[in-house]
């Protein structure tokens, strides 16, 4: 039953036919995992918070940085440096006192993947690369759970719903990672500040539709949204073998081809031997003048014009705004042969 405060909270929802009561029980009785409190995370946490979803879990190890603000809009300046699912689990807190939260400070991965699905009636995939895609899809399918992808790429989103009563899944539509060298990150390349919430208002009504057996599930179709021309497509896609999913990969970094960097020292570390090392920012011009240690400043782009120019009479530590572009860089400088050692700067600047 829903209590006096609770009707109140619900009340558009409870005079709308289609949900009702009976429909605001099922969303106080469901439980779903938001993958990611960044971008899509944001849109996806606050309306399935407002809905009433009963039991929420937000895993996401990362911190607030300023350059998110454009378009994380549950965070403010004073929350920068702090963890995004601690802080948005306290103001979505706020929003709705009667959603119970669950927060993992961690990374997904293959060790803790299977046995946090099993908590959960719905995935939401918010994540921002590919190797969490293949392993949230591949523990969604083990564990039997539906999945609500949604990505976005400058000015274009995609939404659709996989591994929901046996549709297909994201190995289905994507059978293969890109080259990572070929996906620049938004860091990189950048996003328009509105799109993540275009996208993840999509994905959290398509949880709400599924929970409350609502309209037509995005399963087997792929939305596909541009905001510069609002054109939207509906593109159908089928379920194939590669939906048949008998254990987690062993290794989804090196199955998208994610290069490891071994070599890598934290901003602690450098600092009290700062002097054995020469410095390269391969961060973008308006980053550098914001805030930098020092050293060469060869941005990503144009290090395949310029990389002979670098010191290597001492390792160089390689840095930018996250330890991405870094290691890209170093992997690079690798392929050239180059004398000296490169070691990366853990996690950048952030």
């Amino acid at each position: 039953m829903l209590t006096k405060e609770e009707q109140k909270q619900y009340n558009r929802h409870l005079i709308l036919e289609e949900v009702g009561e009976k429909g605001q029980l099922q969303l106080k009785k469901a439980k779903v995992l938001v993958i990611g409190a960044g971008g899509l995370g944001c849109p996806i946490l606050q309306y399935l918070t407002a809905a009433g979803v009963g039991t929420i879990g937000i895993i996401d190890n990362d911190t607030v940085d300023q350059t998110n603000l454009q378009r994380q809009i549950l965070y403010t300046v004073n929350d920068v440096g702090e963890s995004k699912a601690v802080i948005a689990a306290e103001r979505l807190s706020q929003l709705n006192p009667f959603v119970n939260f669950q927060v993992y400070k961690e990374l997904l991965t293959k060790d803790n993947a299977i046995s946090l699905f099993k908590n959960y009636d719905i995935i939401v995939d918010g994540s921002d690369n590919f190797q969490t895609r293949y392993l949230s899809n591949d523990a969604a399918i083990l564990t039997g759970k539906p999945l609500v992808y949604g990505s976005i790429f400058k000015f274009e989103g995609q939404v659709t719903v996989f591994n929901y009563k046996e549709s297909a899944s994201y190995r289905c539509l994507y059978p293969t990672p890109p080259n990572p060298k070929d996906v620049p990150n938004c860091s990189e390349i950048g996003v328009i500040g509105v799109l993540p919430g275009i996208i993840g208002s999509l994905q959290a009504n398509e949880v709400i539709k599924i929970i409350c057996g609502l309209g037509t599930v995005l399963a087997n179709k792929l939305l596909v949204f541009d905001v510069l021309s609002m054109r939207q497509l509906l593109l159908n896609y089928t379920k194939t073998e590669r939906a048949e999913i008998t254990e987690l990969a062993e290794n989804y970094e090196a199955f998208c081809g994610v290069t490891i960097i071994e070599n890598e020292i934290t901003i602690e570390e450098y600092e009290t031997s700062k002097t054995a090392y020469n410095l390269l920012d391969v961060r973008e011009d308006w980053e550098r003048k914001q805030h930098h240690i020092g050293g060469q400043h060869i941005p990503l782009g144009v290090l395949p014009h310029r990389y002979q120019e670098i010191k290597t009479d001492k390792p160089v530590v390689v840095y930018c705004k996250s330890g991405m572009r870094s290691q890209k860089a170093i992997e690079f400088l690798q392929e050239q042969e180059l004398k000296g050692s490169f070691i990366n700067l853990k996690n950048g600047l952030m």
